[in-house]
């Protein structure tokens, strides 16, 4: 699983320009099943999104289409965890506990 670290690298004015494409993009990548959780961070200098497992590469695609990358507004950083933990309601995404 990965947890993303999205920072802007450009004035909150012009995130919140593209405010409605990145929520339109988040809504896609629920609806393909590829992310848990995602919000602003407080304060707010980006966002972070938790991932359901996949290759890394994929999921780097995918960050390369979200509309701040596209605009070059954010830079991303992606933290790869294996969790040995997760609570009933997770259990079915996380592949290393055995179900």
């Amino acid at each position: 699983m990965f947890v993303v670290l999205q920072t802007y690298t450009a004035p909150i004015e012009e995130i919140d320009y593209v405010l409605p494409d990145h929520a339109e993009w988040l809504t896609k990548q629920y609806e393909n099943g590829h992310f848990l959780a995602s919000g602003k961070r407080n304060p707010c200098t980006g966002g972070v999104i938790v991932t359901r497992p996949m290759p890394r590469g994929k999921l780097d695609a995918i960050l390369a289409t979200d509309p701040f990358a596209l605009q070059h507004l954010a830079s991303y950083e992606v933290i790869e965890f294996s969790p040995t933990r997760t609570a009933p309601e997770l259990r079915l995404v996380n592949e290393a506990v055995a179900h």
